[in-house]
Order: C-alpha cells, then sequence, then structure tokens
C-alpha cells in the first residue's frame, strides 16, 4: 500500500509521465487568461491607410499596386476587428471610414509590405485621451510550405498577423487601470458632445494638456446631456450597420485575392530561388533553349547521333517549361491583380442610398461609405440644434 501510494503521488505530480493531465503548476503563465475587471472598451478602427507613396511614378518601382492596395486598406481594418472581437477583451469592435468617429480607443494602421510571403503594417493604438497605448509594426512571413499544404484551402495566410495585433492590443489593455479606463469612456462621451457644443462642455475637459484631462462631468439631468448620449447610441448603431459593408467586401474579394496571394508569393519564391542560383529563371530557360539550338545545329553532322538530337529536344522542352512556368505565375498573379484592382476602384462605391430616421426626422444618405457618413454627422448636428437650449444646464 505504501507503494502504490507513493506511485500514485508522482503520478499525480505530472513531473515525470509523459500522458494524463499535468499540474497545474506546470502550464505556462502566458497560456493562462489574466483577469481584466476593468470596463469594455469600444474600439474604432479606421480603414488602414495604404501606404502608397505620394508619387505614383514610385509605385512600379516598389511593386505596389495602388488599387490592390487600397482595397487591403479595407479588408485588413475588418480583419482586424474580427480578431480582436474574437479576444472578447472589448466591448463593439468598429471599422469606420476615418478616426472622427466616437470611440473609446482608436487602433490606427497603415500597410508598410503586403506581397503574399511578407506582410507587415504600422499599428498605434491611442485612447480617447489621446494616451498613446502602442505603437509599433506588426510583421509576419508566410512559410513556404503554407500554400503547399490542402488543409489551408480557402484560408488566408496572413491570419496570424491579424491575431498577433490583436494579442499586443490586449496586453496594452491589460496594463491600463480600470479606473482611468473608465475616466477615458467618460473623455469620449464628452468629446463626442464637444463635437456638437463645445461650449456647453468646455468645462468638463481640460484639453491645453496631452493626454486630455477630465475636470467633472455634468449632471445626469443636464438635458443637453442626455441630448448627446442619444444622438451617440444613433451613430454608434449606424456605424454598426457599416460593418455589414465592410464584411461584405472582404468576402466579395476574398477568391481573388487567396489565388493573387498565392500566386505571388510563387513568383516571389521562383525569383528568391533564381538570384540564389545567380540565374533569372526566364534567363535560364532562354539559355537553356539557346544552347539546344546550338547543339541542335552543331549535331547536324552527327545525324545519326541518337543521343544528340534526344538531348538538343529534352534541353529545348526544359526551357520552355522554365519559361512556361515563370510566365504564368506572374500571369496568374496579374489576373487576380486585376480583378482585386476593379474591386478597389469600386470600394467607396459599396453603399446604397439609404434613408434614415431620428425622431419623426429623416434624410436621403448618398454617395460612398465616407460621404454617407459626414452626411449623417451633418443630420445628427441639425438634429442636436433643434432639441439645444441657449442655456447650459447644470
Amino acid at each position: 500500500m505504501h507503494v502504490l501510494t507513493g506511485c500514485a503521488t508522482t503520478s499525480g505530480s505530472g513531473s515525470n509521465v509523459a500522458v494524463g493531465p499535468k499540474a497545474s503548476s506546470s502550464y505556462d503563465e502566458s497560456l493562462s487568461k489574466k483577469v481584466y475587471s476593468g470596463p469594455k472598451m469600444d474600439v474604432v478602427i479606421p480603414v488602414f491607410s495604404a501606404g502608397l507613396s505620394k508619387k505614383e511614378a514610385d509605385y512600379e518601382k516598389e511593386g505596389v499596386w495602388p488599387e490592390l492596395r487600397r482595397a487591403e486598406a479595407n479588408r485588413f481594418a475588418y480583419k482586424l476587428k474580427k480578431a480582436l472581437d474574437d479576444t472578447g477583451r472589448f466591448g463593439a469592435v468598429r471599422v469606420t471610414p476615418d478616426a472622427t468617429a466616437s470611440g473609446d480607443v482608436y487602433v490606427i494602421g497603415k500597410i508598410v509590405e503586403s506581397n503574399g510571403i511578407d506582410v507587415e503594417f504600422d499599428m498605434q493604438v491611442i485612447d480617447a485621451s489621446g494616451k498613446e497605448w502602442l505603437n509599433d509594426d506588426v510583421a509576419y512571413e508566410v512559410s513556404e510550405g503554407f500554400y503547399k499544404n490542402p488543409r489551408n484551402t480557402n484560408i488566408d495566410p496572413y491570419d496570424p498577423v491579424f491575431d498577433k495585433a490583436a494579442k499586443d492590443i490586449v496586453e496594452a489593455l491589460l496594463k491600463q487601470q480600470p479606473a482611468d479606463l473608465v475616466t477615458v469612456k467618460h473623455i469620449a462621451e464628452l468629446r463626442f458632445g464637444s463635437s456638437f457644443n463645445d461650449k456647453a462642455f468646455a468645462d468638463y475637459l481640460d484639453t491645453t494638456q496631452k493626454p486630455i484631462k477630465l475636470l467633472g462631468m455634468p449632471s445626469d439631468a443636464d438635458p443637453l446631456y442626455q441630448r448627446v448620449k442619444s444622438i451617440r447610441v444613433r451613430e454608434q448603431l449606424f456605424v454598426d450597420n457599416l460593418q455589414t459593408n465592410y464584411s461584405g467586401f472582404s468576402q466579395k474579394m476574398d477568391d481573388s485575392y487567396l489565388t493573387w496571394q498565392k500566386a505571388s508569393a510563387t513568383e516571389i519564391r521562383l525569383q528568391q530561388e533564381a538570384r540564389n542560383k545567380g540565374l533569372m529563371k526566364i534567363i535560364g530557360g532562354a539559355l537553356l533553349i539557346a544552347a539546344a539550338v546550338a547543339v541542335g545545329s552543331n549535331g547536324s553532322r552527327y545525324d545519326n547521333n541518337l543521343g544528340r538530337n534526344v538531348a538538343t529536344i529534352a534541353g529545348g522542352i526544359g526551357g520552355a517549361v522554365l519559361i512556361s512556368s515563370g510566365i504564368t505565375s506572374r500571369q496568374e498573379a496579374k489576373f487576380h491583380q486585376d480583378a482585386i484592382n476593379e474591386l478597389g476602384e469600386s470600394v467607396n462605391l459599396e453603399m446604397s442610398p439609404q434613408v434614415v430616421e431620428f425622431e419623426n426626422n429623416s434624410v436621403k444618405l448618398t454617395g460612398n461609405i465616407e460621404e454617407q457618413f459626414q452626411q449623417w454627422r451633418t443630420f445628427m448636428a441639425r438634429m442636436y440644434e433643434l432639441e439645444a437650449t441657449p442655456d447650459k444646464a447644470l
């Protein structure tokens, strides 16, 4: 019995046994969830900057296709939204046309590189008070084996970079004091009010310093404050409806984009291989064909030399295959790039005209997402003025 008890204890520790549950002390601390007791922060992710050069002449030199990049700018913002949603650590996470939307935390992204293998973007995280949580670049290299694995069909090879970015943002969140986050939410609300009536809310914020300091809060009975909160809820609902457009756009470009990534990666790998061998792929194919032709012409004296003729044919075929594979991957990438370019050109045309209502008033919004968002804000400002009183209620 003594021996059996000893064995059971050793087994239970999990230190010397390869199977079965492990002791809690053996788990990596990074895998355990840290307790978060702060408020749920609403996140705004403006459409990424495409990171385009100011000089169009630089596009080709840098290997950048502007419309594809503009399409990616929308897709990247939405992919990061999904990654943040999956963490479960935030409130509403919304993609917006620009950084003027109301939120507690803002994630500003700028694409640096995207070629099917290397993806990189600059990421700045700032809260509504102007305090910077994070300012870093996020990068990821797609493994060569990813595209060869049939299990990865219809999976975006860039997914890990967005998961990494979301993890970094969560870590930045966990470094904040819960009380400070509550203050940020108040500041976000008052800044929204100031966008309609800065005089009414100026006394509650000290905007002369950075980050902005909260000096006080209006009474819950303040009619202007109530009005602002009501309008803010409506704006959030309006922006919530925009998410369908960003989601739809990302899904629409899925097939062509995933194929373009693979084709682009293949072409880059081929070029890298060729450079490593000191010979470009297509040039190598041309030389093989030239050599085959030369051998063939010289071999006219030795028509009976069957091996020489076979070598000629094989050399020609080998060169043709090299050239063909190089051209095919390039043409495939170009075809899908063109398809995405068409989407990029129409990215701001995805919004249909719509009629929105607010307390028995309505307005028809037209144009692209940015234009409709600005028209909505103008409409809300008009609705605020209808109810605003000249004196600030305290």
